[in-house]
């Protein structure tokens, strides 16, 4: 397996460079495939996006804009094969589909309509899919393992920001999963003087990375917080609105679970703290670049403590009322 990383931009840039100003940067064309799709068992639909670099004078940045620059004319032949317990089980097609929804600055490519090869088959978490694209003169492939179910075991009923001492929040990691990005969503209605109309609000807190130390399953990870720093960044966030009234709504636990090759994706593009800035390198993807792997969401709602509410109601100017339960 391939460990080579160079995202599409990059791939445009390295055709353009020569070790000589006698060489033809155009003579030799060579078809680069570029795929970056994820595996999800709890998603309807699976996405996987199949492009190509592109070559030709002048700005790459302008031909970036051309969607014929960088997609494959016509349709491929993109499919999934899934293996469970030595089975092969019923081969996946992937049909094509245009979304609208791509806004501008997400990337330097064109914008909003994106070409995206599609399925709605069910992902079975116990199989490992190998991904086949075939083109007319080659094939790209690429396999992985589907990240399984998990439990958040911690905390069991209620979410506490009252208490003076660190809280955690504990999970049990699932099988093929290595990465895990938990964030914390505070929801509250808001009322606002002369609006007959109740707003939804969240506040969104980011409460870093975890990662495993196998992809056995059944590790438990944790990340402690300081239920002051709630109220911290809450106060930051809400605007001051004289005669406002809030209710305090669930709080929603998310943890982003991420494959072994997603991770290491993850962390060969982030940023450099150092003054050598070397290209970073990694793919998954058999005849091309890019990355295949799987991930998981999981969700869990929880209702503050009593003792939470009433801190928020009372230490706090915020215009937040007690909820009725």
């Amino acid at each position: 397996m391939k460990k080579i990383l160079l995202p599409v931009i990059l791939i445009v840039g390295l055709l353009f460079i020569s070790c000589s100003t006698e060489v033809d940067n155009y003579a030799d064309y060579k078809d680069i495939t570029v795929v970056y799709g994820l595996l999800e068992t709890s998603a309807d639909t699976t996405f996987v996006k199949i492009t190509k670099a592109y070559l030709g004078p002048g700005n790459a940045l302008l031909f970036a804009q051309i969607p014929d620059s960088s997609n494959y004319p016509g349709k491929l032949n993109v499919y999934l094969i899934g293996k469970k317990n030595g089975v092969e089980l019923p081969k996946i097609a992937l049909d094509t589909i245009t979304i609208h929804n791509k806004k501008a600055g997400d990337s330097i490519f064109y914008y909003p309509d994106q070409l995206l090869y599609y399925t709605n088959a069910h992902i079975d978490q116990a199989a490992t899919y190998t991904l086949n694209i075939e083109k007319p003169t080659s094939t790209v492939t690429s396999v992985t393992k589907v990240v399984q179910n998990f439990q958040v075991v911690y905390p069991p009923n209620r979410i506490n920001f009252a208490a003076t001492t660190a809280s955690q929040i504990k999970w049990n990691t699932g099988i093929n999963g290595r990465r895990y990005d938990i964030v914390l969503h505070f929801n509250y209605k808001e009322l606002q003087p002369g609006n007959p109309d109740t707003l939804d609000k969240v506040m969104v807190w980011g409460m870093g990375t975890r990662k495993s130390t196998d992809l056995n399953g059944g590790e438990e990870l944790q990340v402690s917080y300081n239920g002051e720093e709630f109220y911290t960044r809450l106060g930051q966030e809400l605007e001051n609105i004289l005669n406002v009234k809030r209710w305090a709504g669930k709080v929603d636990v998310l943890i982003s679970c991420g494959g072994d090759e997603l991770s290491t994706y993850i962390d060969v593009n982030k940023p450099s703290n150092s003054v050598v800035q070397e290209v970073p390198k990694f793919t998954n993807i058999d005849e091309g670049f890019g990355i295949f792997s799987s991930r998981l969401n999981m969700v869990r709602s929880y209702p503050l403590t009593v003792q939470s509410e009433i801190k928020l109601v009372e230490e706090h100017d915020w215009g937040f009322v007690l909820s009725q339960k």
